[in-house]
């Protein structure tokens, strides 16, 4: 008895014994995490409960040169349903109207609504998708029908929102009008005006502290933002959206006529170097074409006759001819070393000035003149082609310009015949922006300005940052020489014997150059031999206001391949409805210009913006731009759809501001 309570007594005090150890390590340890890891414990219990969150910024409205919106930024809802949220009398007295209402403001039956509701009260799902994609009225609209009006407790609404970038004018002009996207590792892919100008548009982002709560959700914490999110400026871009509009179509039409592969279409204001509009299309695998690739501006390939005007101005600035110098065009077929090159017309054109030649776009005038003026010295023609630029990109803010490509005598490449294959175009390589920017400079005199995308910087409708004019190279060639080209250039389309002689038209004057570019002639396969059809000139042609490139790949060859039959048409479309179907390119410019509509909006835009409102304002049948001006400088936030003057406006007249937030303004 004596021993079995001793062996009880030695296990008591074992046990006490581990327990002491126990208990002092215990409070060792929390001695350790007080005075030693007491910092770090604490920080991360805050990381678990507060958070930074970052408010993103509204990016900046895209707008084109009258103020018509290109791209905006725009909230899109997306509704689910928390089926378990809400008490079952709310759920069978609501869901009937419910659904009926869901019925008529998206256009489903009642019955689908009904069914959907129901479904997910009977799985209990917490996260049913009820609509996506809700523009804001809608959303307001869908805030007041039966249930989802009580809130996200007990009605069980659950709202997603997200800000989607918008093209007012849908296709035409999206690649040009491009997007600034990030991915989820920072990483930029930047297309067209939105990305080169993203710098701008895209504002500052801001921070906010909030804590955890129940159901996982965060509040914030006190009232303000710890940093305030900057909204992103305006950018007032160069493009006409008429012009645009104009090229857009004209192009359209042509490729689908010809079966084309791709184009493209830019219209440049002469003096200033603004783009106008700048069109690119490409064909899908069912027929249809879109903006698929901004071809105009990273498409470098040769250029074929269109390149004889740079030949042609380097030859007359070098003397190494004048335009009366008689070439013998050798009935069609001039050889040099074992290549041959040809003429499009059978038989060729006899013996021709150089003037004629340029005219007919004779391949072997142009080849003998080149070749035989410069073979003792080519580098000379290069280094003339290079004084005026030819080699050089524009340095375009849109990424992905095209490189120009000209050879130098020992180059890769370079090889006897190289200078005949590149007085007319081959074994040299353009983008259609790069020639046309030489183009515009001939008409200009011999001033090469750099095209232009954008005009202004603005803030609040401020002006903060303004483009110019800028002068890359102010004489690529003397006054005389282009003005000898210019004549050439209004021969090719006035004079019969001219390549472009079929797009005359006696109401209104061009000049330009067509050019027909080979395209897979490496190919021994004759089939797969391709073309490329070229015209680029300017308009008027005896005061050039406009400049104007038009290349088409790969048109249908049953149908037809030839500059003039191809782009040609383009190029008269755009230039008639913009230069003869608009007066004010006739009208004398007067000191004091009258314009009664505009007098008109800019009173109407006064009277309206010197009053002190304390209510919605009226502003149905103004412009787009007075209306956001007014009412952004009201602290409303503003959702802009379509251009023109304000036709509908969301929240109507009178109503107190304090209780506005937002206002969607429908235009036309």
């Amino acid at each position: 008895m004596a021993t079995t309570e001793k062996h009880i007594l030695t296990r008591l005090y074992v046990v006490a014994g581990c327990l002491f150890l126990f208990a002092g390590a215990v409070v060792v340890k929390l001695i350790s995490i007080q005075m030693v890891d007491g910092h770090k414990y604490k920080e991360l219990a805050e990381q678990r409960t507060e958070k930074l969150f970052t408010i993103a910024p509204n990016r900046g409205n895209l707008y084109s040169d009258d103020g018509s919106l290109l791209a905006t930024s725009v909230s899109r809802y997306t509704i689910r349903f928390d089926a378990v949220t809400v008490k079952d009398k709310d759920f069978e007295a609501q869901v009937a109207p419910l659904a009926g209402a869901l019925s008529r403001l998206l256009g489903k039956p009642a019955s689908h609504f009904d069914q959907l509701l129901r479904k997910a009260r009977a799985n209990k799902n917490r996260y049913a998708l009820v609509a996506r994609n809700l523009d804001y009225s809608d959303y307001m609209q869908l805030k007041q029908f039966p249930l989802f009006n009580l809130g996200p407790y007990k009605g069980g609404l659950i709202v997603e929102q997200k800000t989607v970038r918008e093209h007012p004018l849908g296709k035409i002009a999206e690649r040009s009008v491009g997007y600034e996207r990030f991915d989820e590792n920072g990483y930029a892919t930047r297309v067209g005006l939105e990305g080169a100008f993203g710098q701008y548009l895209r504002g500052v982002e801001g921070k906010r502290l909030k804590q955890k709560i129940a159901k996982g959700q965060w509040k914030p914490i006190g009232f303000d933002n710890l940093i305030e999110p900057k909204d992103g400026y305006d950018v007032v871009s160069t493009i006409d959206i008429n012009i645009q509009d104009i090229a857009h179509h004209a192009l359209l039409r042509q490729l689908e006529k010809y079966k084309a592969d791709h184009g493209c279409v830019i219209v440049m204001e002469t003096k200033t170097g603004e783009v106008k509009a700048i069109s690119n299309l490409g064909r899908t695998e069912d027929g249809k074409y879109y903006e698929r690739l901004n071809y105009a501006l990273g498409e470098s390939h040769e250029p074929g006759s269109s390149f004889k005007l740079m030949s042609l101005v380097a030859a007359l600035e070098d003397k190494v001819v004048d335009t009366s110098t008689v070439v013998d065009t050798e009935k069609g077929r001039w050889r040099i070393y074992d290549r041959i090159v040809r003429d499009s017309k059978e038989g060729g054109y006899g013996e021709i000035s150089i003037a004629k030649a340029f005219e007919v776009s004779s391949n072997t005038a142009f080849a003998k003149m080149i070749h035989n003026g410069y073979k003792e010295q080519p580098a000379r023609f290069v280094n003339q082609l290079m004084r005026m630029g030819l080699h050089k990109e524009l340095g375009m803010p849109i990424k992905g310009e095209g490189k120009p490509v000209i050879r130098f005598p020992g180059d890769k490449g370079w090889s006897g015949i190289s200078l005949a294959w590149m007085s007319y175009g081959y074994e040299v390589s353009l983008t259609p922006l790069q020639t046309l920017a030489f183009y515009n400079a001939i008409a200009n005199d011999g001033e090469l300005v750099k095209p232009r995308l954008i005009k202004e910087v603005r803030e609040w409708d401020q002006p903060i940052r303004q483009f110019n004019k800028e002068v890359v190279n102010p004489a690529i060639c003397s006054r005389e020489t282009a003005a000898q080209v210019k004549q050439l250039l209004a021969n090719v389309v006035k004079k019969k014997h001219g390549t472009g002689h079929r797009l005359y038209s006696p109401n209104f004057s061009m000049a330009g150059k067509t050019g027909t570019a080979q395209k897979n002639y490496v190919s021994k396969d004759r089939d797969k031999l391709a073309y490329i059809s070229t015209f680029a000139g300017y308009f008027p042609a005896e005061d050039p206001k406009y400049s104007c490139i038009v290349v088409i790949h790969e048109p249908d060859k049953s149908v037809g391949y030839y500059g003039a039959d191809v782009s040609g048409p383009v190029f008269k479309s755009v230039a008639q409805k913009i230069y003869a179907n608009n007066p004010l390119i006739d009208e004398v410019e007067t000191l004091e210009p009258q314009c009664p509509e505009l007098e008109e909006a800019f009173e109407q835009f006064y009277v309206v913006a010197q009053k002190k409102y304390d209510q919605v304002p009226n502003v149905k049948g103004m412009s787009g731009m007075d209306a956001i001006s007014i009412l952004e400088n009201l602290g409303l936030e503003v959702e802009v759809r379509g251009n023109g003057k304000v036709k509908r406006q969301s929240i109507s007249q009178g109503t107190d501001l304090k209780k506005v937030k937002k206002i969607v303004l429908e235009l036309s």
